[in-house]
């Protein structure tokens, strides 16, 4: 039987430190926005046949990195022409340090599994301490961002080490020191932060969003029991969901 004009979406969402329930369910009720979109959802990309089956892929994920293999089978996915929807710590591998002499708590962000954020097109690294800060439309007339005025979200801002080409969409700037990374030296030269991009790669497209952070009061277990106060990042903000919104229905058009 043909599936019609159904759209099969896989929607990958699991990882650390973050409220993976809460953004897994609000994703979710975006997706059942539209009526031909049929869902699957996994934690982690160990389903990848049925992730490479699906027309699109989406993923809110937080140090969640797929195995060699299922590295090889996504690049094939993307690189065939499939569109890939990732959201922001979908780019991230985390190492906690030991303590500094202070007892500050230090991250280290290895450079692993380079092919995966080469489909991605960047690799997070480094954050300031979260705050609230603008995000600027980069090209204003372009159909995913355009009549989204300069809005501010108090979020992760995310420092990348970034791959391949890109057309970004969306900014933010920022030119101070970063503590408790093992990489702290953005304040050289590298202000402009991309928030929102498109990367092609091969006949496919990645489009990466890098806000979204969302922390509830047992998400940083075991390295704290209870997280004193829970944060909801860009999910307060009228325009990070209008975005989401274009952003899906971006993903349900053919490369």
């Amino acid at each position: 039987m043909s599936k019609s004009d159904r759209i099969d979406v896989y929607l990958v969402a699991g990882g650390k430190y973050h409220n993976i329930d809460y953004a897994r369910l609000e994703i979710l009720k975006l997706l059942a926005e539209q009526s031909r979109i049929k869902v699957q959802v996994g934690s982690d990309y160990s389903d990848i046949s049925t992730i490479c089956d699906s027309d699109f892929l989406i993923t809110y994920t937080c140090d969640v990195i797929p195995s060699e293999s299922e590295t090889k089978r996504l690049i094939e996915f993307v690189d065939s022409g499939k569109k890939w929807f990732a959201l922001h710590g979908t780019n991230s591998i985390l190492r906690f340090l030991e303590p500094a002499e202070d007892g500050s708590m230090r991250v280290d962000c290895p450079e692993e599994n380079t092919p995966f954020m080469e489909v991605l097109g960047s690799q997070f690294m480094s954050h300031p301490p979260i705050q609230p800060y603008q995000v600027h439309a980069t090209e204003p007339d372009h159909p995913l961002v355009k009549n989204i005025p300069t809005f501010t979200v108090d979020d992760e801002m995310y420092l990348c080490k970034m791959h391949g080409e890109h057309q970004t969409l969306m900014h933010c700037v920022w030119d101070g020191p970063v503590e408790g990374f093992v990489r702290n030296d953005w304040q050289k030269g590298t202000d402009i932060q991309p928030v929102l991009y498109i990367h092609p790669y091969g006949k496919g497209q990645v489009l990466y969003f890098t806000l979204g952070h969302c922390r509830g009061k047992y998400d940083m277990q075991p390295l704290v029991e209870e997280y004193p106060v829970p944060e909801e990042g860009a999910w307060k903000s009228d325009e990070f969901y209008e975005v989401l919104r274009r952003g899906i229905v971006w993903a349900m058009e053919a490369a």
